[in-house]
């Protein structure tokens, strides 16, 4: 087809489908018009074919057409974008190959990098003084191109008439997790935008994190070597036509009516809760208080914005600490199924800068970009950190400001930068020696920094105990699944459940009902003030304002489970007990049988804190009766008046030398710092 041809058939077809989408998009005086390629294919099926196989030109032939009609308002520029192309153009990047050079391709994934956007040079026209001829020179390296010679024979000197400047941009797209397979690795490819694609508007579509879709033609690129010359291997880019994000998130989950109106029934039920319950991980066996509370998790509580710019946290975070073999990573997996958008990171694989953000080389602009971890691409997502025992101290510490303050703040090489990550995360990790001992206190096996523990609103200690009816149960059940590959049928399928979430999350923010707070507040205020403490010892701090906080969300997101408005007293009381389940199970103190968040939080519960401080007095009292040098001995006789026993003093003693107050100056002998 000619190009005149193209023109014309194409203004046919605009006339006949597309006037009056045409008409709309002048009126709000947009710069380009999205158009399906399906209709495209049905009104001309060779013009279609054409487009694939030569983009630039049939393209080019689309602008010129929209210009030529006579219609209101400024044609010069404007853009046809199209999308939906057949499914033989969907490609994967990793099977890109040089045969698709200058086809029409259309390929998804995850955006990694995105640098800012520039004026860019796409052609500079020349003119020869000898014989006045205009030559057109495309600019599509980074180095600026001028004419060699002319069709005249003249070499150089040629004359700048003018040279278009469009915005551009890069950004790097890297294949979606779920499409690699085995050992593979995610291949990234560079994408390049152009005028409209970079607008403010479509900016917002393009942040690192957010999953797109592109339709666009792939180029070479030279590579230039270090000395000057061209290397003969060549670089690959995509020049995108359209973009189209693919939304993940529970806030861009799409309803449709028959969704809504099975949800506004659903809702009804009476049982809707422990239906909801049991439809979270029917291929695992028990665990039934975890799985409310990973519910619970799904549907968040409702985040705060005070007129002092205050803003409350409305996600809660949950930790698995359990045996090997008791199905948390299984947990985990699940969760990755139903929530709409959910990065999975374990471990040892994952380091600081890969869960928060990191700063890279862009060689785009010559200067330094940011590229998003794993804690910013799942914004306003699930994060399952699997393994949070293996990692550094040095790596989960960068987490700490990413679960409270919902926020991840860099500053390196001249990025000053801070980035949202309104995210969820749910961890699981194995006790101190790899599995509980039963004559062991629990908080004691947890070895992970007290800091990040206490951000978690619940945890949960999975134990595998021996026990003659549940492990015959869980036998069968396992052994049955193995058999007929078949689970009991579930209330609700998993589809289902995210829709469901998705709906409670962008329409009901629940408030409390003063009957739920004063339920909450009588739980509060009982546990902090049970039983009292002795004259002149250290109390025992049951709970803190942070779990009074997380019970809270939980009230929240259980009234969200009925789609209510309200937080009644019955949600209120389903947020205390599962708190209570779990400060009963891991915050005793063993020797006043008192529950203590310190065991929890710090690491020394209040009796030992109290053993520490009668320790110090009697170490002051013998430093001004002997001296400085003190015997270990006189201390030991000293407290035992007191009622402390030997074994205790010495434990105290190491814990003092290990923070650095006593130190040994030969053996037997103590003495301050």
């Amino acid at each position: 087809m000619e190009a005149s041809e193209i023109i014309e058939v194409f203004q046919h077809f605009l006339e006949e489908t597309y006037s009056e989408r045409l008409l709309d998009a002048l009126r709000k005086d947009q710069k380009s018009l999205n158009l399906a390629f399906s209709e495209l294919s049905l009104f001309n099926p060779d013009l279609a074919d054409l487009l694939l196989d030569q983009p630039d030109d049939v393209l080019r032939s689309f602008e010129l057409a929209v210009e030529g009609m006579n219609l209101e308002g400024d044609l010069k520029g404007f853009k046809v974008r199209i999308f939906g192309l057949p499914d033989s153009q969907h490609l994967q990047i990793k099977n890109i190959r040089s045969k698709h050079i200058g086809k029409f391709i259309q390929m998804d994934g995850i955006i990694r990098q995105k640098s800012d956007v520039r004026p860019q040079v796409t052609a500079a026209r020349y003119e020869c003084p000898s014989c006045g001829n205009i030559l057109n020179i495309i600019q599509l390296e980074q180095k600026f191109k001028e004419p060699t010679r002319c069709s005249c024979g003249r070499k150089g000197k040629f004359r700048m008439l003018d040279k278009e400047l469009v915005d551009a941009q890069k950004i790097v797209l890297e294949e979606s997790p779920e499409t690699l397979e085995g050992s593979a690795q995610a291949k990234r490819l560079d994408v390049f935008l152009k005028n409209d694609l970079v607008s403010p508007l479509s900016e917002r579509k393009t942040n690192p994190g957010a999953k797109i879709q592109i339709t666009g033609q792939i180029k070479e690129v030279p590579i230039m070597l270090a000395h000057g010359g061209q290397s003969t291997r060549f670089d690959l880019i995509n020049e995108v036509n359209h973009i189209e994000p693919i939304f993940e998130d529970f806030t861009e989950v799409t309803i449709s009516k028959e969704d809504l109106k099975k949800i506004k029934e659903t809702s009804q039920d009476p049982k809707i809760y422990q239906k909801l319950t049991s439809s979270m991980a029917p291929g695992i066996y028990g665990h039934d208080k975890v799985k409310e509370a990973l519910l619970l998790q799904l549907f968040g509580g409702v985040k705060k914005e005070r007129e002092d710019g205050v803003t409350t946290r409305g996600d809660m975070h949950i930790l698995l600490i359990g045996d090997p073999g008791s199905g948390k990573s299984q947990l985990l997996k699940r969760i990755e199924a139903v929530a709409p958008k959910c990065r999975y990171v374990s471990g040892k694989g994952a380091s600081g800068a890969g869960l928060t953000a990191t700063v890279v080389k862009d060689e785009f602009l010559r200067g330094w970009a940011l590229e998003a971890g794993a804690l910013v691409l799942a914004n306003k997502g699930l994060v399952c950190i699997d393994e949070l025992d293996k990692m550094s101290r040095d790596d989960t510490s960068s987490m700490h400001e990413a679960m409270e303050q919902q926020s991840i703040s860099i500053s390196k090489a001249n990025i000053q930068a801070t980035l949202r990550c309104e995210t969820t995360i749910l961890a699981a990790a194995n006790p101190k020696f790899g599995r509980f001992d039963p004559y062991e206190i629990l908080a004691k096996q947890i070895d992970l920094p007290s800091t990040l523990i206490n951000r978690f609103d619940l945890i949960f200690p999975i134990r595998d105990l021996p026990s003659q009816e549940k492990d015959e149960a869980l036998a069968s059940f396992i052994l049955e699944l193995h058999k007929t590959h078949e689970l009991e049928e579930a209330p609700f399928k998993g589809d289902f459940i995210k829709k469901y979430v998705a709906y409670a999350r962008q329409n009901l923010s629940p408030r409390l009902s003063d009957e739920a707070l004063e339920e909450i507040k009588r739980y509060y205020v009982k546990m902090r003030n049970q039983g009292g403490a002795e004259e002149g010892a250290v109390h025992a701090i049951p709970i803190s304002a942070r779990q009074l906080e997380a019970m809270v969300r939980l009230a929240e997101a259980s009234a969200r489970t009925r789609l209510s408005k309200k937080v009644s007293k019955k949600d209120a009381r389903r947020a205390i007990e599962l708190t209570h389940f779990c400060l009963a199970q891991i915050g005793v103190d063993p020797e006043t049988g008192k529950i203590d968040i310190d065991r929890i939080t710090t690491g020394i519960s209040a009796s030992q804190r109290s053993h520490i401080v009668t320790v110090k007095e009697i170490i002051n009292e013998l430093e001004k009766a002997i001296g400085k040098i003190i015997p270990v001995e006189d201390v030991v006789r000293e407290a035992k008046t007191k009622g402390l026993e030997e074994e205790k003093v010495d434990e105290v003693v190491e814990k003092l030398k290990r923070s650095g107050d006593l130190f040994q100056p030969r053996p037997g002998f103590i003495s301050k710092i």
